[in-house]
């Protein structure tokens, strides 16, 4: 139980909801829904295909958001096991876990998957962003 209670579980929520804002931004319209879609073989003008695509994202964004509680709870419990103090040591322990485990994990699937290197950028990109703001969070948060 002592594993549980080292880690502040307000900043661990704060963290999985900006990590789903950060997606919902970083795959719009706005930055890169266009050519995700493409790399992942849909036409982002299909208005049908889309249409059922959103009808069963609930699930989707669900499992993500569990996800994204996951990766803020072990990357607080890192943080704090490491006594971060100071905003850019929180980032450096946020690019060393991007580094380390999600660049190399996503590399590999990408690599045997045969997916186009856009979409490995796309999406570490994406995953780059979240480990960063997720290591702020718990840095400043009170």
């Amino acid at each position: 139980m002592h594993y549980l209670s080292s880690v502040n579980l307000y900043p661990v929520l704060a963290s999985g909801v900006a990590a789903m804002i950060i997606g919902f931004v970083w795959y719009s319209p706005l930055l890169f829904a266009r050519p995700w879609m493409k790399l992942m073989g849909i036409d982002p003008d299909d208005k049908e295909k889309l249409a059922e695509l959103q009808k069963s994202a609930g699930p989707t964004y669900g499992l993500a958001f569990v996800a994204a509680l996951v990766t803020a709870f072990v990357l607080g419990k890192v943080i704090w096991m490491a006594s971060v103090s100071t905003p850019l040591y929180a980032l450096k322990i946020g690019f060393a876990m991007w580094l380390g485990f999600v660049t190399t994990v996503q590399l590999t699937g990408a690599l045997f998957a045969r997916q186009p290197w856009g979409l490995y950028l796309i999406n570490t990109g994406y995953q780059l962003v979240c480990y960063l703001v997720m290591s702020l969070i718990f840095v400043f948060w009170p």
